[in-house]
């Protein structure tokens, strides 16, 4: 199975790191851009690892959809700001007058939504955690 990474896609076609098209277009813009790269991905046996903000477009998550399972890697807010340690070069997709506890808020409540498949993702995956995440998959496709 691949791997792709649909910011690097996104970095491309734009020729410019993820911050940089925040700074430059603005956040709507890098939504409006996720959404119709996304929306137009057609690929098998890969794994899909969107940016956060992909969720939202809802166009994308059923697209998605359509073409695998989606799995939410769910963390707390406490580590989601252990990880963002600096969100002004990381290339998060923020309004500039939303907090970080917003922009999780918001978040959340689409993940969950969007998700097919949601494992906890506070710690890092251990062979016991992907073996509890490929029995799902494997339920799901109803292998």
């Amino acid at each position: 199975m691949s791997f792709v990474d649909t910011d690097h896609i996104l970095e491309q076609v734009e020729n410019m790191h993820i911050q940089n098209i925040v700074n430059r277009r603005g956040v709507k813009y890098l939504r409006f851009l996720e959404g119709m790269v996304l929306s137009r991905l057609e690929l098998e046996n890969h794994v899909i690892a969107t940016g956060g903000s992909a969720v939202y477009s809802r166009q994308a998550m059923d697209h998605l959809g359509s073409i695998g399972a989606r799995v939410y890697l769910q963390i707390t807010m406490r580590t989601l700001t252990q990880r963002v340690d600096n969100s002004t070069s990381r290339g998060l997709a923020k309004m500039k007058s939303h907090s970080l506890p917003r922009l999780y808020t918001d978040r959340v409540a689409l993940y969950e939504s969007a998700a097919d498949i949601t494992v906890a993702n506070d710690r890092p995956m251990t062979a016991l955690a992907m073996g509890a995440l490929n029995k799902a998959l494997d339920d799901f496709f109803d292998v």
